[in-house]
């Protein structure tokens, strides 16, 4: 047996053999199949390298066989953006090297973005792509239910605004794109899928399809893409039905969406994608003191009731709850000044349900939060924004669906909650509205700033699967 100075030391010697078998070990399982997105078993989407293989009406390119970047390009420059190669900013302007996230932005003709609000270039600017927004006047987007998915007009009005900031805010644009962190694809989706997913005879292909179809052509025709693969690309589609016919096509980037309900989990998942707050509907709670002694409702819910796929819960409560004192549930539209009945009634009580809808995800929610409404969470598959840094259960109530459909659970679940843990919430509310309010120009922690900072979050590794693709493309090149 050996002396115990002896098995003093070969205890750490052992450790770290097994350290280094298991690295060998998951390596190799590495190596045996290539990255998913995540593991559920079912069919790869095709690789970026391969996209005649998605199933589009549009004629691609394969990866580029031409000269491709190294660690140091023809000049010399590091490609690694976390080098800090950007050129520093003119005095008093915003220098991007001292922002979260260094975003280059595709100059696209107006027809994918401000064009669809009816906005053309001026006669003699020499042909720019952009509204000059250094004056605060910008182009207006459309009232109503259009707003509540607007994620993509404050995001690119942001980066517009961001070179001529000082302080920088969380994002800054970069005019080479090999000193940004991610590359920003400026198509207003949510807005083309409300205006124009329907053909106007005698045209059989709706704009709307028209302008996807011609997104994909550009983008995998752009050095960046075939640097990446798209893995380092950021593309907007916050309406659950907007980009459908390109999201197969455009799977390697970076997604930022309401939610995943109507997405192959091959396509967007938490790992990859971001989940952006609606814009809100109701009118924000200013000055506040409206406390539990002075919002007479108990429980309140109005939209629409009857919906399709995983909505029918809604109805079933409705039969539930309907006659229950203090509880006001019933349908409303925007057409009956519904936003405008939705912010009093959430203003004037204690909690507002929020149920699943045809998709997990409804503006509700923040109505809610902005209204300091307690929000009361059914839906079961809801993902929230930044809940990586904000814990929703702090001023949030999440209840099953088959809970809730339980006779008398809901309403045993509610008046159990007190005025002093009801108030805790209520305080909690307030301190975060601030994170789901988009504005231009953005303020400290705002939506805008939030989508920036979880963004910034995902740069290692969106970082790490732009890299993956070099490695792997380098070596599909140099077997053939």
């Amino acid at each position: 047996m050996a002396p115990p100075r002896a098995r003093a030391l070969l205890l750490p010697l052992a450790a770290a053999t097994v350290l280094v078998a298991s690295t060998i070990f998951l390596f190799a399982a590495a190596g045996a199949s290539r990255w998913r997105p995540a593991d559920t078993g079912l069919p790869v989407p095709a690789t970026p390298a391969d996209f005649s293989a998605v199933p589009i009406s549009v004629s691609v390119t394969s990866a580029s066989k031409g000269k491709e970047l190294s660690f140091l390009d023809e000049n010399g420059r590091p490609d690694d953006p976390s080098s800090g190669s950007a050129a520093a900013a003119e005095p008093g302007r915003c220098d991007p090297r001292d922002a979260a996230v260094r975003v280059f932005v595709y100059d696209m003709p107006p027809e994918f973005h401000f064009g669809l609000l009816g906005w053309a270039p001026p006669p003699g600017n020499g042909g720019g792509v952009w509204p000059d927004v250094s004056g605060g006047t910008v182009p207006r987007y459309p009232g109503g239910l259009n707003q509540q998915h607007s994620v993509e007009y404050w995001l690119t009005l942001d980066l517009l605004a961001s070179s001529s900031a000082a302080p920088c805010g969380p994002a800054a644009r970069v005019a080479d794109s090999r000193d940004a962190d991610v590359i920003f694809v400026p198509f207003f989706a949510s807005l083309s899928y409300n205006r124009h997913s329907k053909a106007v005879p005698p045209e059989k292909v709706s704009r709307d399809m028209y302008l996807q179809e011609k997104l994909v052509r550009y983008l995998v025709a752009q050095p960046e893409w075939k640097r990446s693969g798209g893995a380092d690309h950021v593309v907007v589609a916050h309406h659950p039905n907007s980009l459908l016919h390109a999201r197969s096509a455009l799977f390697p980037t970076v997604f930022v969406l309401s939610d995943f309900g109507r997405y192959h989990p091959r396509v967007a998942s938490l790992e990859k994608d971001l989940i952006a707050p609606y814009r809100h509907m109701a009118k924000t709670f200013v000055n506040d003191t409206a406390g539990f002694d002075d919002r007479p409702t108990l429980l309140y819910f109005r939209g629409a009731i009857y919906r399709k796929e995983g909505g029918n819960i809604r109805q079933e409560l409705y039969n539930m709850l309907k006659d229950e004192k203090d509880v006001f549930f019933s349908f409303g539209s925007v057409q009956d000044h519904g936003v405008s009945k939705a912010s009093q009634g959430m203003h004037s009580s204690k909690f507002c349900l929020n149920i699943a809808g045809d998709t997990p995800s409804s503006n509700r929610l923040f109505d809610a939060i902005v209204s300091h409404c307690v929000p009361v969470i059914i839906s079961d598959d809801i993902e929230l924004p930044y809940e990586d840094i904000l814990d929703y259960s702090k001023f949030s109530i999440f209840v099953r669906s088959s809970d809730a459909i339980k006779k008398g659970y809901l309403m045993r679940l509610i008046k159990g909650i007190n005025k002093h843990r009801w108030t805790r919430m209520w305080k909690r509310l307030k301190e975060v509205d601030k994170h789901f309010e988009y504005q231009f120009p953005s303020h400290k922690d705002d939506a805008v700033q939030m989508i920036w900072q979880a963004l910034a979050r995902k740069v290692p590794s969106i970082r790490l699967k732009a890299h993956r693709f070099r490695r792997s493309s380098r070596s599909e090149r140099g077997s053939k």
